[in-house]
């Protein structure tokens, strides 16, 4: 974790933040996005308390204040009702300002919330929106919608969202005026995601092919994520560059039926599935790429991969989803297909690969995520609307 620190006439704030779970363990971008914000503001002076489910009791040379909330595997009621009870009994001081993150276990904290403190929630996603694609029932995506979402939106004075897209649908699916709403992007922790290695001591460190052209991706394997078109992609593209090797790291439930459609689609020699990558080789594996790829289908807020791996020098494709392109258009639009079907992003995969369009440099790259998604600048712009 990078150091630094507020001016000397910055007053100290004390800022609870409630999170989903713990980023070394769980490492979705929600967890990973609280766990650089908390990080970077208790570095910067503020004392944080972070209140969110199977916690350690105590991370070794942390500034931030563990809060275990709950077990993960315990029933929902029991999380729901230890939720409430392990935050009441955490409360010494009153903050200056709260920040949700996830609104399952903020519903339960509505009422016990200290007044007179700024409450503000990260949006994240739609919770109800993302279950109706992965096939919830109907009765579970309405709960979600209007008994937890809506709830919980209601109770909160400001919003941040990580893209306009994302602040789009804040705004036309729960009715959250813009006077509410502030977009502040995602960021990217420079010293943990570097450009350190070359493309050939990276795929040394990973026992990785020397010789073939490689495209990463980083993704659940869950429906919304496009690994399937990218699959059917590869296979097209696969005649006119014989080379191309997929790495896709990621757990899901997808994983049998994505490893039966590149059998069937005669990928076995191109493709392997990584399954969990542990965190320090995510940024080995961004720099052993020529290129990653984020073919996402549909609800993609931000996209905290494509900053991972611009960090680390590798260009990054995504489909023109959500927050995807607001994040590649002022740097590069040609990393950003013409569609989210397979064909789009086989034509502009294989225009990147052949050099039909140049790849932007890795010093290029670098540079950009540098400029404009520095954790340290992004924590600032955070701590401005949680205080206001």
């Amino acid at each position: 974790m990078s150091r630094f620190s507020y001016s000397p006439a910055t007053k100290t704030a004390n800022i609870f933040c409630v999170g989903l779970g713990w980023f070394p363990k769980t490492p979705g971008g929600l967890d990973r996005y609280v766990y650089e914000l908390t990080h970077h503001l208790a570095t910067g002076g503020d004392r944080i308390k972070l209140y969110a489910l199977d916690l350690p009791e105590t991370e070794p040379n942390s500034a931030v204040e563990l809060i275990n909330l709950a077990a993960q595997d315990s029933p929902l009621w029991q999380r729901l009702w230890s939720t409430r009870t392990n935050f009441l009994s955490r409360q010494a001081v009153k903050p200056d300002a709260i920040n949700l993150h996830f609104a399952l276990y903020s519903l339960p904290l509505l009422q016990i919330l200290p007044t007179g403190v700024p409450v503000t929630f990260t949006f994240h996603g739609p919770w109800a929106l993302e279950s109706q694609q992965e096939g919830a029932r109907k009765l579970s995506v309405f709960l979600k919608q209007w008994l937890v979402e809506r709830t919980v939106y209601r109770r909160c004075d400001r919003f941040i969202v990580l893209s306009k897209a994302f602040g789009n649908i804040l705004h036309e699916e729960y009715q959250v005026p813009w006077n509410k709403i502030h977009i502040i992007p995602g960021g990217v922790d420079l010293n943990r995601f570097q450009l350190n290695l070359s493309r050939q001591q990276a795929r040394k460190q990973l026992e990785w092919p020397q010789d073939r052209l490689i495209v990463f991706s980083p993704r659940r394997l869950v429906h919304r994520m496009g690994l399937d078109k990218l699959l059917i992609a590869l296979a097209e593209i696969k005649p006119r560059i014989p080379d191309v090797w997929l790495a896709i790291a990621g757990k899901g439930p997808l994983k049998a039926a994505l490893e039966q459609q590149a059998t069937e689609l005669g990928l076995n020699e191109h493709v392997r599935f990584l399954g969990f990558l542990p965190d320090y080789q995510l940024p080995l594996a961004y720099q052993a790429a020529d290129l990653t790829i984020m073919p996402s289908q549909s609800l993609e807020g931000f996209g905290l991969t494509l900053l991972e791996s611009l960090a680390c020098g590798t260009p990054a494709l995504c489909t023109p989803v959500g927050g995807m392109p607001e994040v590649l258009t002022p740097f590069s639009p040609e990393l950003i297909t013409s569609a989210c079907e397979a064909p789009a992003i086989a034509e502009r995969l294989e225009e990147l690969l052949i050099g039909q369009i140049p790849l932007p440099s890795r010093v290029g790259c670098r540079h950009y995520a540098a400029t404009h998604f520095d954790w340290q600048k992004i924590a600032l712009q955070v701590r401005t609307v949680l205080l206001a």
